[in-house]
């Protein structure tokens, strides 16, 4: 939940700069981070400890109807996000190759993922990881979080293990 924190205090920044903008002082380098960011934090990091981790501990329980259905919506929600992230990163581009109309574009998907992410953290801090611990003892519970420690190690060396070949063979820096 420490990470929901710094997620949504990236996407309110975000949002107020990016809504500030115009097409004549567009910063597609802020851009650039906040896909970064959003990519590599929120996707990668965080929704990769909940798929790759809890909600994979959870498809090997019993759920209730209810638990059930929001762990559904949960992956479709971040779904979703990854669609509006990848469409944010293809406008910018489009804005770099001289297309400043996609501003307007960008403009919006940030501002949807500004309020997409609220009431989806808030449905994940206040119902479903809650409701969802009784299905586990404190020592899966402790095996878990050790995991998420473990997961959170490789992504730093990954991001930048990336970054190298991406360098080396010439390519664009942002991944």
């Amino acid at each position: 939940m420490v990470e929901h924190r710094l997620i949504e205090k990236m996407l309110a920044l975000a949002n107020r700069k990016t809504a500030a903008m115009t097409e004549e002082n567009y910063d597609h380098v802020f851009v650039d981070e906040v896909v970064d960011f959003i990519t590599t934090y929120a996707d990668r990091t965080h929704h990769g400890k909940e798929e790759n981790i809890l909600f994979a501990e959870l498809a090997g329980k019993k759920l209730d109807d209810a638990n059930a259905r929001v762990m559904a919506e949960l992956i479709d929600e971040h779904r979703q996000a990854r669609r509006k992230v990848a469409e944010i990163a293809e406008l910018n581009e489009r804005f770099k190759n001289g297309e400043r109309t996609a501003v307007g574009g960008i403009k919006e998907h940030i501002s949807w993922l500004a309020s997409f992410y609220p009431p989806h953290i808030r449905k994940e801090d206040d119902a479903f990881f809650p409701d969802t611990e009784k299905y586990f003892d404190e020592s899966e519970l402790d095996a878990m979080l050790e995991r998420f420690r473990d997961f959170d190690g490789t992504m730093i060396h990954e991001k930048y293990r990336k970054l190298l070949e991406a360098l080396d063979d010439g390519k664009s820096a942002r991944m």
